[in-house]
């Protein structure tokens, strides 16, 4: 996954960082080992301290909005797919054969676990195929009167809208914090860390906050990421909607 790649490799720049200038503090000139140069370098990661928090505020804010879009898009589109459903039904038996590819669809996405299987963050070729045959048998009906017409008119909105939806799904899969973001958000963070190394006593309490410190940084950046891409990981969106809808089209 790459959001727990990025992760554990902000977890061992932290530590290598924080270590790397513990072993070269002592070994540095008396000059630049000084109460002046460590009130410097206090000073300068107290200010990547507050720039970190105030992007690390930014990248919650924007991971949480995409969350946010994507689970009410879920929602929009289960429900488009159940009205698609009932307003087939509203036009009578002759539907049947229009509903039948829509079932199949909504359990591959919702009911159908297998490797094959659709899902809402990539397009898949068959499920292209069953959409597609929707539209083409509902083309085909030919309405016997004004409000059967109506009722057609009404059943291609709902699919076109699920089409809409289900594309701006894929669309938002794919997360939304820019790689520079985080690469500028590691640098600082880096820079914090070896500030830490700056007058620290070698041993192995320094050592461990050293590692516990960079993991819970890590930890938190990589719920940050997780968070963003809303289909994978341990913070992901719930499919309950579509569940909901499977059940609907089969009664």
């Amino acid at each position: 996954m790459r959001e727990a790649f990025i992760a554990m490799v902000i977890f061992l720049c932290l530590t290598v960082a924080a270590l790397a200038s513990t072993a070269i503090w002592p070994k540095l000139p008396a000059k630049h080992r000084d109460d002046d140069t460590n009130t410097v370098v206090r000073h300068a990661a107290n200010l990547f301290g507050v720039m970190t928090s105030l992007m690390l505020g930014l990248m919650i804010n924007s991971a949480r909005n995409t969350f946010e879009s994507i689970d009410r898009n879920v929602h929009a589109y289960a429900t488009e797919l159940i009205l698609l459903d009932r307003t087939l039904r509203q036009y009578g038996p002759q539907t049947d054969t229009v509903r039948q590819p829509l079932v199949v669809y909504v359990q591959r996405v919702a009911g159908d676990s297998s490797p094959t299987s659709e899902t809402l963050v990539a397009a898949n070729r068959l499920s292209e195929q069953l959409l597609a045959e929707i539209g083409t048998r509902l083309s085909a009906l030919a309405p016997t009167d004004d409000a059967h017409g109506f009722i057609v008119q009404d059943a291609r909105q709902h699919l076109q809208k699920v089409l809409e939806l289900r594309w701006v799904l894929i669309e938002q899969s794919e997360g939304t914090i820019p790689v520079p973001l985080i690469t500028l958000l590691v640098t600082w963070l880096v820079l914090i860390f070896a500030s830490f190394g700056f007058r620290a006593p070698r041993n192995t309490i320094t050592v461990s906050t050293y590692a516990a410190s960079a993991a819970l940084v890590a930890g938190a950046i990589y719920l940050i990421f997780d968070m963003d891409v809303a289909f994978s990981g341990p913070i992901q969106i719930s499919m309950a909607p579509m569940e909901r809808a499977l059940s609907e089209l089969q009664q």
